[in-house]
């Protein structure tokens, strides 16, 4: 007997053996148990998901000998001719290429006899959004009423293709994509089935490159079982699909997340070894990130794809939520730019460090090369540069001379030249700079005069004219010289001498806010707090009760180096969450913030030259388009 294909030979027979599409299994077996049948079944759902299977069974389940049922015999001739593919009352129907009306009316002529071996006679039309506009608008009508005996099964990849009156004229299903987990799952039964050695990391490895066809990683399996001479290995697979594996991503973002770019370099290297699709391996980085994202907000919600939650635990703990989506949302819109660039791994290569030199993290982190790779990189020419090198110098210093006079004469006379000009713009009544009067006659150019502008002459108004001084009323220069003081108050009393940690109080930590060295969610969770004091080593901060969402016990590390960073010695910071009685410093800088905008809008609507317009013109004062201008 010849080879079959896994594809082929693990196919369902029936609902029982279908992986997954639980939400389309019960509604085909509750109508098939009730014998509430509908005329007309349109499968939609990607390739390879079991749009042709579950349409192949339910042609089994209704000309079953047993009668209709959801679960057939198998052992009628009915079940078998089906299986066989050999049904005279099954019609199979490749629309594509199949898309003229005439194959549709010649398909319909013999719509109206009963079937000559069943109980249904059914159409099973695969790849129906081929037909042409023509076919389905002679499809209309028996679609609508068909006889009772017929029964039409649809299977189609793009459903938006097909025209409205067909949609609603069938019960739609939408098969999903199936998860990698179910496909490790079945392909280990298969393989267990088929008697074949395997890998559950390779296992992993072909149900993520399916990208949730089970047909797709059926055919990978065979296409691996041939690659490693029978078996199922990691190595062998990962080679096979050119892809990272990922151990090696893991190890990328730890070094990413170190800072440390040599070694992502040489990851990169290692990683190209292999001729990979780098279209693939962002995927995988993506990937990753995001299970990373979701480990850091919801630990539990993190899968064991590959047997790595750990791994993925363990980073999430090193990466800050920051750099995460940051790295995230780099990736998603380089992936495009990938083809663009020179070649590939050039383009990839500058994604990575495009993550790294934005990187909140790493900002302030050195990511060039050492001092040492600096002189190695920079090591001394070999002779023959060095004589050449020699011989410019020479040649630079003997030009030099030879041109240093004339040069100091020429800039000389046009400094003289810009001093006089200015001289003359400034008018007689001025004095003559010291520097141009030591001047000699002969050294001194003349000077062109200039004839004055005439003044325009002023226009006749019949209104009183708009007062444009600049000068404020005295009750304005009162109000913005307290204003001032006020702001240079608060500007020195941020700028004085930094607290002892051990005096730590509220107040002062308003004021040192804004100089401690933190960004992002750290800023954020300290903003929001109230500081009760210092006992030793530790500082004690309250958090409001509706910010602690954002608070996540990881943060604690980094608030605890960035403070002790500002106070120069250790800080241990301690956070509980409860009702805070004072002002917090996102409280403080929303009431400034206001209050600024107010006194902004105070100033505005006292104005003179303001109300002078709001008079004339009837106008009004759009508050909201007021904001303080930022110094």
């Amino acid at each position: 007997m010849s080879y079959q294909v896994l594809a082929r030979k693990w196919r369902p027979a029936n609902f029982t053996e279908v992986a997954g599409q639980g939400h389309v299994l019960k509604s085909l077996i509750n109508a098939l148990d009730n014998e509430r049948l509908h005329h007309a079944y349109l499968f939609t759902g990607t390739r390879g998901v079991g749009k042709t299977t579950l349409a192949r069974i339910l042609a089994k389940c209704l000309n079953c000998e047993t009668g209709i049922t959801s679960k057939p015999c198998e052992s009628c001739a009915a079940c078998h001719e089906i299986n066989e593919g050999r049904f005279i009352d099954l019609i199979e129907v490749d629309a594509a290429s199949r898309t003229k009306v005439e194959d549709t009316r010649d398909l319909l002529e013999n719509v109206q006899y009963s079937p000559s071996r069943g109980r249904f006679k059914v159409y099973l039309i695969d790849e129906v959004h081929m037909l042409s506009n023509h076919s389905f608008n002679a499809l209309l009508k028996t679609l609508e009423e068909p006889p009772s005996h017929v029964k039409f099964l649809f299977a189609t990849t793009d459903p938006q293709k097909l025209p409205v009156t067909i949609l609603s004229r069938c019960l739609q299903f939408n098969l999903k994509n199936l998860s990698p987990q179910l496909i490790v799952e079945y392909l280990q039964k298969v393989l267990q089935e088929e008697d074949i050695a395997h890998e559950a990391d390779a296992l992993w490895q072909i149900a993520s490159a399916a990208a949730g066809s089970m047909r797709d990683a059926l055919t990978l399996v065979d296409q691996a079982i041939a690659y490693c001479q029978g078996q199922i290995v990691h190595a062998g697979v990962i080679e096979m699909l050119g892809v990272p594996e990922q151990a090696q991503v893991f190890e990328l973002l730890s070094a990413m997340a170190r800072g440390d770019l040599a070694r992502v370099l040489e990851l990169v290297n290692a990683i190209s070894d292999r001729t990979p699709d780098y279209a693939h391996t962002l995927d995988s980085l993506l990937s990753t990130l995001h299970r990373i994202a979701l480990a850091q907000a919801a630990p539990n919600a993190v899968d064991n794809s590959f047997g790595d939650r750990q791994q993925v635990l363990q980073l999430a703990s090193v990466f800050a939520a920051e750099d995460i989506q940051l790295f995230y949302q780099i990736g998603v819109k380089g992936r495009g730019e990938l083809r663009l660039g020179v070649d590939m791994r050039s383009a990839f290569e500058m994604l990575l460090l495009r993550m790294m030199v934005f990187s909140p993290s790493l900002v302030n982190q050195d990511l060039l090369p050492t001092q040492s790779e600096q002189e190695s990189a920079a090591a001394a020419p070999n002779e023959q540069s060095s004589e050449y090198s020699t011989a410019a110098k020479s040649d630079a210093a003997a030009t030099g001379e030879a041109h240093a006079v004339e040069y100091e004469q020429a800039l000389k006379k046009k400094t003289l030249a810009q001093e006089a000009e200015a001289n003359s713009d400034a008018g007689p009544s001025q004095q003559k700079p010291p520097a141009l009067e030591s001047q000699s006659p002969s050294e001194q150019e003349p000077v062109p005069s200039r004839e004055p502008r005439p003044e325009p002459s002023p226009q006749l108004s019949d209104e009183p004219p708009l007062s444009i001084s600049t000068k404020p009323p005295p009750e304005e220069a009162v109000q913005r010289s307290e204003t001032h003081q006020t702001s240079a108050a608060e500007t020195t009393h941020a700028c004085a001498a930094k607290p002892s940690l051990s005096a730590l109080d509220h107040a002062q930590w308003l004021q040192i806010f804004t100089s401690l060295p933190v960004s992002g969610i750290a800023a954020n969770v300290l903003a929001n707090t109230q500081c009760m004091g210092a006992e030793g080593a530790s500082l004690n901060l309250l958090l409001a009760e509706d910010q602690s969402a954002v608070f996540n016990a990881d943060l604690v590390p980094k608030l605890s180096h960035a403070l002790s960073q500002y106070f120069d010695e250790t800080v241990d910071v301690v956070i509980n969450i409860g009702e805070v009685s004072e002002e917090t410093p996102a409280a403080r800088a929303q009431r400034l913030k206001q209050e600024g905008i107010q006194n902004m809008i105070n100033e505005f609507e006292t104005d003179s030259n303001v109300q002078q317009l709001v008079d004339r013109f009837s106008a009004s004062i759009e508050k909201s388009s007021i904001t303080p201008v930022k110094s």
